[in-house]
């Protein structure tokens, strides 16, 4: 069965830049790809999802990140990425990637991975 492994999180200042890894191991990115994050105590959320095969380079955000984040995939390298700028310590969470954009059936293909942490200081 294939996994996710993300990778990129760290501790940044409000209004700097990350950018994370999701490499999908053991399976093509002919999926729809989405990022997530969850705060501790609340519901994980959608960030950003690409559109759901290889070649489909759409892309859609939650209002939140929209104009912020921007998410890429290599299919070579079968990697989705998650370009963060412009970051706010509301931001601060662990991020995932999953197969799929809805949180309810995220990580039904593929399990969820670890996560990566960010962390947006004032």
């Amino acid at each position: 069965q294939g996994h996710v492994v993300e990778s990129g999180g760290g501790v940044v200042k409000a209004g700097g830049s990350l950018r994370l890894s999701c490499l999908a191991n053991g399976f093509t990115l002919d999926y729809a790809m989405g990022w997530f994050r969850q705060v501790a105590g609340k519901q994980r959320e959608e960030v950003a999802c690409t559109g759901d095969s290889e070649s489909d380079d759409t892309a859609d955000y939650a209002p939140s990140v929209r104009g912020r984040f921007t998410i890429s995939k290599d299919v070579g390298k079968k990697t989705v990425y998650l370009q963060m700028n412009d970051l706010k310590p509301e931001d601060t969470a662990v991020y995932y990637c999953a197969v799929g954009c809805n949180t309810a059936t995220a990580g039904l293909i593929v399990p969820w991975g670890q996560g990566t942490q960010v962390t947006v200081s004032a």
